[in-house]
């Protein structure tokens, strides 16, 4: 449980976890309905993919539209993605109304956010760099040196560097510079680092 806000005696348990699949957000919903089998709802809303492309929600019996979406209004207003929200309730005997319903919902993901490890993904282009086995070391002290990232090193007839970076010509220029142009790094396209916000 990341979070807990009691209202009108109905207490409301958010659980904000990584999903990098909808299988995955699957998992923690029903993770989160197998903790607390004695409550009555267990609603959920999730975002994943790189460009937010799947987005679910679910009111688990409540009136529509009163939990999931608000959970997920929550998520999208920060521009999450690979996350997985589940608020449990217990209900208190008192109703609280749609809107209570909604505020409630909302306000559960927004104070377990208040408390979540949030990640930014930012955007960098992966190289590929061959050099030979003497150079490694250097090389790749330099790129660290200089805050770009050397995602892998593959050993093998040439070593082999793969490398993400904001600024693909930089890493063009360093390494021409460093090598007196014997390394030519080759583009393999976008990926996404993940920083601590």
């Amino acid at each position: 449980m990341d979070a807990e806000i009691e209202i009108k005696r109905s207490r409301f348990l958010a659980t904000i976890a990584r999903a990098t699949s909808e299988n995955e957000a699957r998992t923690i919903v029903a993770a989160a309905r197998s903790a607390n089998p004695g409550a009555g709802h267990h609603c959920s809303a999730f975002v994943v993919g790189d460009r937010r492309e799947i987005e679910r929600a679910s009111d688990d019996g409540e009136p529509s539209g009163t939990a999931g979406t608000p959970m997920l209004e929550v998520l999208r207003g920060h521009e999450l993605t690979n996350v997985a929200a589940v608020v449990t309730r217990y209900f208190g005997g008192t109703k609280l109304g749609t809107g209570g319903l909604a505020r409630a919902y909302a306000g559960a993901v927004s104070e377990a956010l208040l408390s979540a490890r949030l990640l930014r993904r930012e955007p960098r282009e992966l190289l590929r760099v061959e050099l030979d086995h003497g150079e490694v070391g250097r090389i790749e002290s330099e790129l660290r040196t200089r805050g770009i990232a050397v995602v892998s090193i593959e050993y093998d007839a040439v070593a082999v560097l793969t490398v993400a970076a904001s600024d693909p010509d930089e890493v063009e220029g360093l390494l021409a510079s460093s090598t007196s142009g014997a390394a030519r790094p080759t583009r393999l396209g976008t990926t996404f680092l993940e920083v601590a916000v």
